[in-house]
C-alpha cells in the first residue's frame, strides 16, 4: 500500500467519523460556557481591572479550543501536527492582573474537557470555580480598609487623633510615621464603621492638624 493509499484510507475515515450533531452540541456547550466565564470576568473584574476585549477573548477562547481538540481526538496524524504547529506558537498578550491568568486556563481547560467529550465534567467545573470566584470577590468588596494620611504640627495633635480612631473605627494599625522640622506625617491602615468617614472632619477639625487625607485601600492599590 502506497502514501497515498493510506492518506486517502485516513481522510476518508476521519470524514466518515465526523458527527455533525456531536459537533453542533460541543461548540454550543462551549459558547455557554464561554459566556458564563465572560459574566463572571464582568463582575469579578471592574473599573480600571477590566477589559472588554480581554472578556471577548474569553469566549472564542472556549470555542476554539474545542473545536481544536474535536480535530485532533478523532485523527491522531492531525494531532501529531497540531502539536508541532502549536510549538512555534508564542503568546505576547501583557497579563494586567494576575488572575486574568484564571479566566484564561479556566476558558482554555472548559474548551479541552468539552472538545473531549466530557460535558458534564466541564459543565460542573465550570459552575465551581464561577461560584469560588464570585464569593472570594464578594468578600473583597465588602472590604472597607482605607489609608488615612495625616500631617500634624505636635505631638498633642496625634494623641487626640487616636481617641477619634479608637471611637469611631473598627481597629487601626499605625503603617509609617515621619517626624521633621516642620512636623510629622502618619499614615494608618483603618477599617471603616459601615463605610462611614465622618470621622476624617473631626480629625481635620483637631488643633495642630493641617492635612488629612482618606483614600480606599483593597491590598493592592489605592483608589
Amino acid at each position: 500500500m502506497s502514501f497515498n493509499d493510506i492518506f486517502k484510507s485516513g481522510f476518508l475515515e476521519s470524514v466518515s467519523e465526523f458527527s455533525m450533531i456531536d459537533t453542533i452540541l460541543g461548540m454550543t456547550i462551549a459558547l455557554m460556557i464561554g459566556l458564563f466565564i465572560f459574566i463572571i470576568y464582568k463582575k469579578t473584574l471592574t473599573g480600571m481591572m477590566y477589559s472588554e476585549s480581554f472578556a471577548l477573548t474569553l469566549v472564542g477562547l472556549s470555542l476554539v479550543t474545542t473545536l481544536v481538540i474535536m480535530a485532533v481526538t478523532s485523527n491522531v496524524v492531525l494531532s501529531l501536527g497540531m502539536v508541532g504547529a502549536l510549538s512555534i506558537v508564542r503568546f505576547r498578550t501583557a497579563i494586567k492582573e494576575p488572575v486574568e491568568i484564571v479566566f484564561l486556563f479556566w476558558a482554555l481547560a472548559a474548551g479541552i474537557v468539552i472538545g473531549a467529550g466530557m460535558i458534564p465534567l466541564a459543565i460542573i467545573g465550570s459552575v465551581m470555580i464561577g461560584v469560588i470566584l464570585l464569593l472570594f470577590a464578594n468578600r473583597k468588596i465588602n472590604n472597607r480598609s482605607c489609608i488615612l494620611v495625616l500631617n500634624l504640627r505636635n505631638e498633642m495633635a496625634e494623641q487626640e487623633i487616636f481617641g477619634i480612631l479608637n471611637h469611631d473605627v473598627e481597629r487601626y494599625v499605625v503603617k509609617s510615621k515621619t517626624v521633621n522640622a516642620a512636623g510629622m506625617e502618619l499614615t494608618a491602615e483603618l477599617c471603616t464603621k459601615n463605610a462611614n468617614t465622618a470621622f476624617v472632619n473631626r480629625i481635620y477639625g483637631v488643633p495642630g492638624v493641617e492635612n488629612a487625607t482618606l483614600v480606599s485601600y483593597n491590598g493592592e492599590y489605592m483608589s
